[in-house]
C-alpha cells in the first residue's frame, strides 16, 4: 500500500522531471494564459512593418510557462531574391553573444577557477597596470593610473572604464586598429586582441561609470585563458550542445549560408540593402572571413528558437531539457542589479546584473513589463527579454542597421502584454 507521504513524494518526482526535461514545443496560446484572439494584433501590426517597409522580415517567438504559444514570421530574409523569412533563418546576434559569455564566465565560478570580485590581471598579465584617458575641455586628454585594477565583476557590470573605442583617446585605439564591435574579419586570435587593448587609454575609471564596449569581448579571451580551450570550443561544449542550440555559431557553417538573413538600413523612404562595402552590414566575414577571431561581446549567430532556449534556461534557474547548465543561485546572482549607487546605465527605471538590463522600477521606465524582468539587444536591432513573473520569454530578431523611425520594440510589448488572460 502506498502511504500519503510517499504518494507525494512520487508526484513532485513527476513533477520535478516535468520541468528537467522539458522542450520548448509549441501549444495553443490559451493553454498557457494567451489569447489567439489579441495576438492577433501583435500579428497585424508586426506585418504593418513589412508593408511600409520599415522592415524587410523578421522573426517573433513568445513562450509561456515553457511552452511556445506564439511563432511568427513577417517579409522576407532576402528581398531581391524572394527568400521568405522563416523560423530557421540565423540572425546576427551582435550583443546578445554577451548573455552567453556571461554565463560561461559564472559556470567557471561555479567549478573554483575564478572569483568575479579578483583582478583580471591575475589572469591576463597585461591587464595588471592600466590608464584612464581623462578628457579635457580643448578636446585633448592627460593620461593617468587607473586608481585601483579591473576586476572580473567590473568587466560583467560594464563597469570597467571599456569602450568601444570612440572615447577621449580614440586617436590612439584608431592607430591600434581597435574600434567598433566587429571582429570577423579579424586575422587575429581574441586574446591577442584583448592583450593589445590593455596597452590603450580606458574611458573611465573602473567602477566609477557604466561604460559599454569590449568589456565582454575580454571575457572570452579570459575564457580561453582558463579554460584552455578555444571560445567557440568552450561554448560549443559548455552550452550549446548541452541546450540543443544547433543552428548556433561565431562562423556559419557553408551549407547554411542560404539561411543567414541579410542586412538592411532604413532611409527617409524606407529600407535598402545596407553598404556591401561594410561588412558589418552584408554577409561579411561570418561567411567568407578568416575564422579566427571569436568575439564574446558581438560575434554569435542565432535561430529565435535556438536563442530561447538559452533564456528558457535562465528562466528556469538553470536547468533545460533535462541539463543543469548553473545554480539557481548563480541565476539569482545574475539577474540582480550590481551596479554601484549613482551609477547609472542609462535606462531609467533599469539596473544591470551579470549580464542582462534588470528592471528595477515598472514606473520610472513607462513601458509594459515586470520588476525583475531581465533584457538586451543586439546592433541588428534585435531585442529579448525574460519576464520570471509571468514565465514568459520573448526574442524578436530582425536585421536593420542603422535602425530609425520605427517605434516596433515598445509596441512589441504592449501587444504580447495585452495578450495575457489568465
Amino acid at each position: 500500500m502506498i502511504t500519503r507521504s510517499i504518494l507525494s513524494l512520487l508526484i513532485c518526482l513527476i513533477l520535478s522531471f516535468g520541468i528537467q526535461a522539458q522542450h520548448l514545443s509549441k501549444v495553443v496560446p490559451e493553454s498557457v494564459g494567451l489569447s489567439s484572439e489579441r495576438l492577433t494584433r501583435l500579428t497585424t501590426k508586426m506585418q504593418s512593418y513589412v508593408d511600409q517597409k520599415q522592415l524587410s522580415g523578421s522573426v517573433v517567438l513568445v513562450a509561456r510557462k515553457g511552452k511556445i504559444a506564439y511563432f511568427e514570421t513577417f517579409g522576407k530574409q532576402d528581398i531581391d531574391n524572394g527568400t521568405p523569412m522563416d523560423e530557421q533563418t540565423i540572425f546576427r546576434i551582435a550583443s546578445q553573444t554577451k548573455a552567453i559569455i556571461s554565463t560561461g564566465i559564472l559556470m567557471l565560478q561555479e567549478e573554483g577557477h575564478l572569483l568575479t570580485y579578483e583582478s583580471l590581471g591575475k589572469y591576463i598579465p597585461a591587464f595588471k597596470e592600466t590608464t584612464v584617458a581623462v578628457a579635457k575641455d580643448d578636446g585633448t586628454y592627460d593620461l593617468v593610473e587607473a586608481k585601483r585594477p579591473i576586476t572580473i565583476q567590473d568587466l560583467l557590470t560594464h563597469t570597467a572604464g571599456v569602450g568601444y573605442g570612440y572615447g577621449p583617446a580614440k586617436n590612439l585605439w584608431a592607430k591600434a586598429g581597435i574600434q567598433g564591435w566587429y571582429f570577423a574579419d579579424r586575422d587575429e586570435p581574441i586574446l591577442a586582441t584583448v592583450e593589445r587593448m590593455a596597452e590603450l587609454p580606458f574611458d573611465a575609471q573602473p567602477g566609477e561609470k557604466f561604460v559599454y564596449g569590449y568589456s565582454t569581448d575580454i571575457l572570452g579571451a579570459l575564457i580561453e585563458v582558463i579554460s584552455g580551450m578555444p571560445l567557440d570550443e568552450f561554448i560549443q561544449t559548455r552550452i550549446l550542445d548541452p541546450l540543443g542550440m544547433k543552428d548556433t555559431h561565431f562562423y556559419l557553417p557553408k551549407q547554411k549560408a542560404d539561411r543567414l538573413a541579410t542586412v538592411y538600413s532604413s532611409t527617409e523612404n524606407g529600407i535598402k540593402k545596407a553598404d556591401s562595402n561594410n561588412p558589418m552590414q552584408n554577409q561579411g566575414a561570418y561567411l567568407d572571413g578568416p575564422r579566427k577571431s571569436f568575439s564574446g561581446g558581438a560575434g554569435l549567430l542565432s535561430t529565435a528558437e535556438d536563442y530561447a532556449k538559452f533564456l528558457q534556461m535562465m528562466l528556469n534557474k538553470g536547468t533545460y531539457n533535462g541539463q543543469r547548465l548553473i545554480s539557481r543561485k548563480t541565476v539569482e546572482l545574475m539577474i540582480t542589479d550590481h551596479l554601484p549607487k549613482g551609477i547609472s546605465m542609462g535606462q531609467p527605471g533599469s539596473g544591470f546584473g551579470l549580464g542582462f538590463a534588470v528592471l528595477k522600477d515598472l514606473g520610472a521606465r513607462g513601458a509594459l513589463g515586470t520588476e525583475g524582468e531581465f533584457s538586451w539587444g543586439g546592433a541588428y536591432h534585435s531585442a529579448y527579454w525574460v519576464d520570471p513573473v509571468e514565465e514568459l520569454v520573448v526574442v524578436y530578431f530582425t536585421q536593420l542597421i542603422p535602425a530609425r523611425n520605427i517605434d516596433d520594440n515598445f509596441k512589441l510589448r504592449a501587444l504580447i502584454y495585452q495578450a495575457i488572460v489568465d
